[in-house]
Formats: structure tokens, C-alpha cells, sequence
């Protein structure tokens, strides 16, 4: 057995930390909606990674300081109402998934906000369900995408060029099919958003 004695680790425990999660996203706004019965990894795993890396998150609702039910049911908090919210207020928005975005995708603020987002090429992360969202904002045609193979039909009649990847990165378009996918989902997302 390794002796992990105080004379292993460096005496400036700062440097060993920003060697470990560098804040590559310093300065970086996104922006994420929830609503009831949201995919609690697809929007714990990503909100944790990317405060990590010095983004600043902010989670959406259709109402701010709202209390919301994940499928697994853990809760999450809106910080914000949708309504509220303009994209060039953030630098990128995630989309998780759910049976949430089946709901969310019949709120024109919703669209209206995915589409400012694409036409300013910012980075736009839906994970499983989540492509419900960007499919009713009409922002998915001729893009290569991933999601749940249960919206593979839902992907194909938007236009979009489907694949079956863990993930897939088009422009600034990244897409995921499931929870098993969320490392490289984040990779890629961070990058972008980098």
C-alpha cells in the first residue's frame, strides 16, 4: 500500500485543483431549460461539468424559483422564467431531455429562443428527448444529429441527417443519445463553448 502521507501532495492544494479541472469557461453564460419531469442526469451531470470548468448556469423554468420534479424525481430550482430570458444574454443553451421538452416545445419563448441561438451560431447541446425542442424550433434541417432512438423518426421528418453516435457535433450543433453518452456529450459541448 501507497503511503499518501502530507508529503505527496504539493503544498499549494490551488494548483493541484486548477491542474485537476481547468476553468477553460470563465466568463462563459449558459443557459438551460427545466420543467417538470426533466431527465435529472441530462441536466445534473452537464450543469456540474460546466460550473466546473468556470461557466456560469443558469437553469430556466416557465416560472422563476420554481421547483421542479426530475424523472428519478430529484428536484431542481429555476433560476430563471423563461419568459424572462433573451439569448444574447448567455453564450451557449442546453436542452435535456425527458418527457419536459414534450411540453416545452408548445412555448413560442422556447423557440424563440433556440432560433436566436442558432442564428448567432451559438453552441446548442440536446441530449435524448432534448431534440424534441430544437426539431419544433425548425433549426435541425440538414444538420447531423443524435438523440434518442425513440426521436429518430421525429429527427428524420425535421430534416435532420440522423446517426446513431454516442455523439455528434455539426457546426454548432451537439447531440447525444442517453445518459451512458454524457461524458462525451460535455467533451464536446466544453469544447465548443471554448
Amino acid at each position: 500500500m501507497t503511503d499518501l502521507g502530507s508529503s505527496s501532495f504539493p503544498s499549494d492544494h490551488s494548483a493541484l485543483v486548477d491542474s485537476v479541472s481547468p476553468r477553460t469557461l470563465n466568463g462563459k453564460r449558459i443557459l438551460s431549460f427545466v420543467g417538470e419531469i426533466y431527465e435529472d442526469l441530462e441536466l445534473w451531470y452537464p450543469k456540474l461539468r460546466l460550473i466546473e470548468a468556470g461557466a456560469e448556469f443558469f437553469v430556466a423554468g416557465p416560472k422563476a424559483g420554481e421547483k421542479y420534479g426530475g424523472k428519478l424525481g430529484y428536484p431542481c430550482v429555476s433560476d430563471l422564467e423563461i419568459d424572462a430570458c433573451e439569448a444574447p444574454s448567455f453564450d451557449g443553451l442546453l436542452v435535456p431531455g425527458g418527457f419536459m421538452p414534450d411540453k416545452l416545445r408548445r412555448d413560442p419563448k422556447v423557440l424563440q429562443l433556440v432560433r436566436e441561438f442558432d442564428a448567432a451560431k451559438k453552441p446548442i447541446a440536446a441530449i435524448c428527448h432534448g431534440g424534441w425542442i430544437p426539431i419544433s424550433a425548425g433549426v435541425y434541417q440538414g444538420v447531423r444529429v443524435t438523440g434518442s432512438p425513440g426521436i429518430k423518426d421525429d429527427l428524420i421528418n425535421a430534416g435532420a441527417l440522423y446517426e446513431d453516435s454516442p455523439v455528434v457535433v455539426d457546426g454548432h450543433h451537439v447531440s447525444s443519445r442517453r445518459p451512458d453518452d454524457l461524458p462525451d456529450f460535455c467533451r464536446h459541448f466544453i469544447a465548443l463553448l471554448a
